[in-house]
């Protein structure tokens, strides 16, 4: 205890280079699986090898695939673009399919109706496939970004500032204090991030919360027997 004391300014600024290293990934992330998880969903041909493709890039070790992309791409080890660009890959992975799925779920019936009142294919989708999918989509979106937050802190094996800073100062100087503080800090903002994005999701979608059931009045039981007054609601 007496080390965290000492050292919040530290676990602050590194808790902040942190969730601006997450944010980045994750709406990349989303973004980018939009258009892979449509054409996934739309084209049955293609869904097999574009969930397969985007599912292996999630069995890729993230170490592995630090080493990997730089002579790919022409970028250095240790610099926080690799980190991102893995990061975004990572978070594709996880997404394409919760967007296919997302897109599945939309009732065929309401998609005939949009199209019977005069919906063009790309209105469509944006007012009518994407809101209906936004449940699953944002179930998806929650499960990246609570992955993406916890793969961050392995950036620090490259040098890159963050909260897994604290994992291997700590581990290499046996202070179990400063150790527990990164695994706090972290599972803080993932925390933290996951009830923003519910938040948001409720904001913008209040279709998608759960209706309660209108309870009756006592001794109107009765009324309008064979009819049930709540029925329509």
């Amino acid at each position: 205890m007496n080390w965290v004391l000492a050292n919040l300014d530290l676990i602050g600024r590194l808790s902040l280079e942190h969730l601006r290293l997450s944010v980045v990934p994750i709406v990349l992330g989303f973004v980018l699986a939009i258009p892979l998880g449509w054409v996934a969903w739309r084209y049955q041909l293609t869904r097999g090898v574009i969930l397969t493709i985007t599912g292996l890039l999630y069995t890729i070790p993230s170490l592995a695939l630090f080493a990997l992309l730089p002579p790919l791409l022409g970028i250095s080890y240790l610099s926080e673009l690799n980190v991102i660009i893995a990061l975004t890959l990572y978070a594709v992975a996880i997404m394409a399919r919760s967007v296919a799925e997302a897109l599945g779920s939309v009732d065929p019936g309401t998609r005939q109706a949009a199209v019977a009142l005069g919906y063009a294919p790309w209105r469509r989708f944006w007012e009518v496939d994407f809101p209906l999918a936004g449940p699953v989509l944002l179930a998806g979106l929650r499960v990246v970004a609570v992955s993406t937050i916890a793969l961050v802190t392995v950036g620090a094996l490259l040098g890159v500032d963050s909260l897994g800073y604290l994992f291997t100062n700590g581990f290499q100087r046996r202070i179990v204090p400063e150790i527990l503080a990164g695994v706090v800090a972290t599972m803080a903002i993932a925390l933290v991030i996951d009830g923003l994005l519910a938040l948001v999701g409720r904001g913008l979608m209040p279709w998608s919360r759960r209706k309660q059931p209108i309870r009756s009045r006592p001794g109107t039981e009765s009324f309008g027997r064979g009819v049930n007054p709540g029925a329509s609601a």
